[in-house]
């Protein structure tokens, strides 16, 4: 039997809720208990100083396998995720040929398999081939494992198509994830609709796009009972309209992305083609507004939105180049430096976004350390400063505009299922929590 001890650490689980200095004992897999003293039959990591939390859970995350692995595959998509402290992510249906049949779930399966890093779970197509016209196989698609639906990025322009979604997945208890944009409005646009939009000459992406869309969905949620989503929400309007259907009791949910949190429309005066993502970066008025949201639990969720893209695409020129950024290995450590080190959130609250509240959403058995659960841990070094280096990147690709940036807290280790999946990180302090070679 395997025996790992986490000794002297600062487990902070919000599943239970539990923040204290404790010894933490993992046996075969699973979280086995609390308080318990060493012993020579346990592999003993010292975990003074850190973190140990459940590992992260994201749900917004494109590997782009099958069809793009010129952006990232399955094997380094998954790679970067351990290296942020995800251990569970759900993989977007934006490939080629996109994830609207068994065949395709199972594809995804099996390489997740191969690669053997962390947990993947399969957002299957709400309509067959993403086209918008005509409701996949839904059954089939659960059958085969699939644990959420959408065509995200792609918004779902038809509301009877929306609304019969709605209804089947109520059959097998599932949620629709929604990208909210109306294309009508935002169609050809590149940056968010503001002064700086004007001043530049850029088409512009209005937060009335947004706004105008995710109304939409909030209604055929509540008129149909069904279970939504809201994928990377980014403007004010968006933020308070979730805030109105959750006061009158509505069981919608919500997430926004780090750029939309810490980034703003002034970062395309340089015209970098890493800045251009969808949600736009927006003016810092929606910036201010979804850090609220996150704070007074509107926002229930932070997801990396990691849009990988091959460096030969961003080089194009701004208005051909692909919307997306890397994000699975910087999130963790954007949300302490900018939420965590200020104020906004504290370390439990900012997990339970991270973590907890993202597995609820799914409805799987992550995001927690209970006695029983699967033992999915990251164990973070919340001092450790560090300098964004894009070619040290397990991912594929390295399109961020973050290069350069110093942020602080760092992964350490990270257990799936109680195998450690980092080797020693020599750049770490002494007293760093390792797995013994």
């Amino acid at each position: 039997m395997s025996r790992i001890l986490l000794t002297n650490g600062r487990v902070i689980d919000p599943s239970q809720p539990l923040d204290r200095i404790t010894n933490l004992l993992i046996e075969d897999g699973h979280i086995s208990g609390y308080d318990v003293s060493p012993h020579e039959d346990f592999q003993v990591i010292d975990a003074s100083g850190h973190i140990v939390a459940p590992g992260l859970v994201d749900l917004s995350c494109q590997l782009r396998e099958p069809g793009c692995e010129e952006d990232e595959t399955i094997e380094t998509g998954t790679a970067a995720a351990v290296a942020g402290g995800f251990t569970s992510i759900v993989c977007l249906p934006n490939t080629e040929p996109p994830i609207d049949s068994q065949a395709s779930v199972e594809f995804i399966r099996q390489k997740v398999a191969r690669a053997g890093n962390c947990h993947v779970f399969v957002a299957a197509c709400v309509s067959k081939d993403r086209a918008g016209k005509e409701l996949a196989e839904i059954g089939a698609l659960v059958e085969a494992g699939a644990v959420a639906f959408t065509d995200a990025p792609q918004p779902i322009q038809n509301s009877e198509l929306l609304r019969r979604a709605f209804e089947y997945c109520l059959m097998f208890d599932k949620p629709i994830f929604s990208h909210p944009e109306e294309l009508s409005l935002s169609h050809n646009g590149i940056m968010h609709e503001g002064r700086i939009s004007v001043v530049l000459a850029l088409a512009a992406l209005p937060a009335e796009a947004e706004d105008v869309m995710a109304s939409r969905d909030l209604r055929l949620a509540e008129a149909t009972g069904g279970r939504l989503h809201l994928l990377n929400v980014s403007s004010a309007g968006s933020v308070e309209q979730i805030r109105r259907v959750k006061a009158r009791g509505g069981q919608v949910t919500a997430g926004v992305v780090p750029p939309n949190l810490f980034l703003t429309e002034d970062c395309l005066r340089s015209f970098d083609a890493n800045c251009k993502v969808n949600p736009p970066l927006r003016s810092q008025d929606h910036v201010d507004a979804c850090i609220a949201g996150l704070v007074d639990g509107t926002l229930d969720v932070i997801s990396s939105g990691h849009t990988p893209r091959a460096l030969e695409k961003k080089m194009r020129e701004l208005d051909r180049a692909p919307f997306g950024m890397v994000a699975l290995e910087t999130t963790l450590s954007l949300i302490n430096t900018r939420l965590i080190q200020p104020g906004h959130l504290d370390w439990l609250s900012a997990l339970a976004k991270l973590s907890t509240n993202p597995a609820r959403v799914l409805g799987i058995n992550k995001g927690t350390l209970r006695i029983g659960a699967d033992a999915d841990i990251v164990i973070i070094d919340p001092r450790a400063r560090w300098t964004v280096d894009p070619s040290r990147f397990r991912s594929k690709s390295v399109n961020t505009p973050l290069a350069g940036w110093e942020l602080q807290g760092r992964v350490v280790q990270v257990l799936v299922a109680g195998q450690c999946k980092l080797p020693i990180a020599t750049d770490f302090p002494k007293n760093q929590a390792a797995c013994a070679e």
